[in-house]
């Protein structure tokens, strides 16, 4: 399974700010990689007669690589850590179990919720018979995990890489996902109260008392957060809660308590209610 949250309302594309409320450092695509005209970034060469190419690297907590595109297509995946990719209004966050498959140029931007190192394939457009034009997720399944392993290897024969990756190409499955959505409101106070719980998702106040802080009152609150995000004060903060615990999730964290749970069964009953499987299921395998 995988969550998502859509940007309606947020910062601009390229703001550096990841899902929890910490900014994101600046970055790059990747070390080897570099920027064409127009925000373009090119992966490595491949090697000689392939058709798909792995870019590894590792970030840490909040970095984000600034938006830009591909003229290939790309599957972007983390190996350990969670992946958050912001495109087309909406951010997905990815655990290992998940990847997302991005066309060619289609503007996007990549970061990491904590710790994590990802591994990219890069797809020849020309050689790919993949037709998805628009981003998608996809299940990544042991073998394919292997597989990417597999590919990163330069010395690889031709004729032994070739085989791989029609193996790739037939593990690209796409997946039925539930979605967390959390947009920001547009009301200045109302985004004050959503800035301050994404960066304390464990702030109890009532809508009553962050009106005392931020020069409104709970009613008037309550009223931009349904009009700006579509449902009530008490869902958003929900799941803006579970939004802050994914990163924590992943790395095995007791998160309870730590995004304003009384105890680890209401935790988990509203990851269910949101998510459609407990924590456990999320980041299996």
């Amino acid at each position: 399974m995988l969550y998502r949250r859509t940007d309606n309302g947020e910062r601009r594309p390229d703001a550096r700010e990841q899902p929890g409320g910490h900014q994101e450092s600046d970055a790059r695509e990747q070390p080897d990689a570099h920027e064409q005209p127009g925000g373009q970034v090119a992966p490595p060469g491949p090697p000689a007669g392939a058709a798909v190419v792995v870019g590894s690297f590792a970030m840490g907590r909040g970095q984000w690589f600034a938006r830009h595109r591909h003229e290939h297509h790309q599957l972007a995946w983390a190996r350990e850590g969670v992946l958050a990719v912001r495109a087309t209004g909406t951010t997905w966050v990815l655990p290992p179990s998940m990847a997302l498959w991005i066309p060619a140029g289609t503007p996007h931007a990549t970061g990491a919720a904590g710790p994590a190192l990802f591994r990219s394939l890069y797809f020849l457009p020309d050689r790919c018979p993949v037709g998805w034009s628009a981003p998608t997720v996809v299940g990544v399944s042991p073998l394919l995990r292997e597989l990417i392993s597999y590919l990163s290897d330069g010395t690889l024969d031709p004729a032994a890489r070739e085989r791989a990756e029609a193996v790739v190409l037939d593990q690209l499955r796409p997946v039925s996902v539930a979605t967390v959505q959390a947009p920001m409101p547009h009301d200045p106070r109302a985004r004050r109260v959503a800035e301050a719980l994404r960066a304390n998702p464990s702030d109890g106040r009532t809508l009553a008392e962050w009106g005392a802080r931020v020069g409104a009152s709970g009613r008037t609150l309550a009223r931009a957060f349904v009009t700006d995000t579509g449902m009530p004060y008490g869902q958003w903060r929900t799941r803006v809660r579970l939004q802050a615990a994914m990163p924590l999730l992943a790395g095995g964290a007791t998160v309870a308590a730590r995004v304003g749970y009384a105890s680890p069964s209401a935790f988990v009953a509203a990851f269910r209610r949101a998510v459609g499987v407990p924590p456990g299921a999320y980041f299996a395998p």
